[in-house]
């Protein structure tokens, strides 16, 4: 999505861009406190925490970003969205704004790459952050389509207009409203249309593909029990999207990691709830 962000957008008043090679990024900062970052999943951008960062702010310094080519975050090379390299690119950032989490709060694939930058970033006491994962993303896809999904998203990336297709037939109000609820979650008017934005912006589309293409959880799931941050895994018991078993097995290979279900609730569970949310994050961060 073309810079600056709109008048509308969530939260914009907090908005501003940071050059940190190779992308633009696209940061929302706001609040004094201890620091979070906060990082949202696949398709997603900083929207996703709109109702959640004022809250979290009010205690805490809150850093939230557009991951590389998504949202408002101009891609820089279309090689770095992997796992390992986009780990890497917000670790520049955080070198290039001084930023040292005490905590970072990932969604979906997000919890993956707070997961990886709990291994190279530290805290302000020289520890690695806190990490809380929301319906983390940490397994591969089962059986057949654990090869056939990436497959299919590599093939994707390399069609041109197929980022344009998608954007031209997906991004309609019932298309939207049955992809979100495909997830298991239901949300208000304004999540579905701040969605229907994004899916319609064809760079945005083509950023996730390019980030599904290039996803690799291989070496990260075997190191999980090598892993020392203290780790809060927070899943909503309808999530279709990832089940919630995946969090549940990752707890179990994760040394000093704990386990919440919320019950009724789907893969955008701190959209759904993010009061409720926020309140279990501090718990666990003020425990």
């Amino acid at each position: 999505m073309r810079w600056p962000p709109p008048s509308d957008w969530p939260n914009v008043a907090f908005s501003r861009q940071v050059l940190a090679a190779p992308h633009r990024w696209h940061v929302q900062e706001t609040g004094q406190g201890p620091m979070l970052l906060l990082l949202h999943g696949a398709g997603g951008s900083t929207h996703s925490f709109r109702a959640m960062l004022p809250i979290l702010a009010e205690t805490h310094h809150v850093v939230a970003i557009d991951l590389p080519g998504q949202g408002f975050t101009q891609l820089g090379a279309r090689h770095r969205c992997g796992l390992d390299t986009m780990a890497k690119d917000i670790e520049t950032l955080c070198q290039r704004e001084g930023w040292h989490p005490a905590a970072i709060v990932g969604h979906s694939a997000g919890s993956a790459l707070a997961l990886q930058l709990s291994q190279t970033v530290l805290s302000p006491r020289g520890q690695p952050p806190h990490i809380v994962g929301i319906n983390p993303a940490l397994d591969m896809f089962d059986g057949i389509a654990g090869v056939l999904f990436p497959a299919i998203a590599k093939m994707l990336a390399a069609i041109p207009f197929s980022a344009t297709i998608f954007s031209a037939t997906s991004a309609t109000p019932s298309r939207i409203q049955a992809l979100i609820r495909g997830t298991g979650s239901i949300l208000d008017p304004e999540g579905l249309e701040l969605y229907r934005r994004l899916v319609a912006d064809r760079d945005h589309v083509d950023a996730t593909l390019l980030m599904m293409a290039q996803w690799s959880l291989e070496k990260l799931t075997r190191d999980l029990p090598e892993l020392t941050a203290a780790t809060l895994f927070i899943t909503g018991d309808q999530d279709s999207a990832v089940p919630p078993k995946v969090a549940r097995v990752a707890a179990e290979r994760i040394r000093n990691a704990k386990l919440i279900e919320i019950a009724g609730k789907g893969h955008l569970v701190h959209e759904e709830i993010p009061q409720e949310i926020a309140e279990t994050i501090l718990d666990f961060l003020n425990g």
